[in-house]
């Protein structure tokens, strides 16, 4: 039987949503790999609405959900109804949207909240020892919710490549075991079965992106 894996989303967009080349490449490799994938998101109001093409926040009001299910082609769910019962792993794509509509990490960082949904989400399959994917920022909601984890967001050191390696050093302040990779890489914390790749927190070509999400796709699936 093919395997069934959520895949939750947080919108559609890379700077108040879900990045959606991360959210493409991953629904293409498990498809590629013969999973069947069951895409969720949280009816909830976005934090804000950014115009993509200047960059800057609009007096727009948007849906979690409505916006998510753009991504899914309208095949989605709403998060309350995910039973881990019936389903095999978990992946959760990156995005700013993790930061601000699943979780309070781009206002508050370290010191930040998840959402309820998502955090009882994410206990549950770590609760069931089933595993979680989680690319580009999403690594985040692991180092907050599982203390002494091991996740990759790419590098510790802050450059042009890695823009955003302070999040590495935040995670590791919350006691979360940081591992440098490279972004066609991959590090599986066995103890915890989670997968985590760093996709968009390296500046690298979109292909090297896709490479690390199939590898991510992969382990997860080897371990479902």
């Amino acid at each position: 039987m093919a395997k069934r894996v959520a895949v939750v989303l947080a919108g559609c967009g890379v700077f108040d949503g879900s990045e959606i080349h991360e959210a493409s490449a991953v629904l293409v490799h498990l498809s590629r790999e013969g999973a069947q994938a069951e895409v969720y998101a949280p009816n909830i109001p976005q934090m804000h609405v950014v115009d993509h093409a200047k960059g800057q926040p609009t007096p727009e009001q948007r849906n979690v959900l409505v916006e998510s299910a753009r991504i899914a082609r309208g095949n989605i769910k709403d998060l309350a109804e995910l039973d881990v019962k019936g389903l095999d792993a978990l992946i959760i794509p990156g995005g700013f949207g993790v930061a601000k509509n699943l979780s309070t990490w781009a206002t508050q960082g370290k010191n930040c909240s998840v959402s309820k949904e998502v955090e009882d989400v994410l206990r549950a399959f770590h609760t069931a020892h089933k595993p979680i994917g989680l690319c580009c920022i999403s690594p985040v909601l692991a180092a907050k919710i599982f203390p002494g984890c091991e996740v990759t967001v790419g590098h510790d050191t802050e450059c042009e490549q890695w823009p955003y390696a302070k999040t590495a050093e935040a995670m590791k302040e919350l006691g979360c075991r940081h591992v440098n990779s490279q972004v066609t890489e991959v590090h599986v914390d066995a103890r915890n079965l989670l997968v985590s790749t760093s996709a968009f927190m390296c500046n690298a070509p979109i292909h090297h992106i896709h490479d690390g999400i199939g590898k991510m796709v992969r382990e997860v699936l080897r371990l479902a």
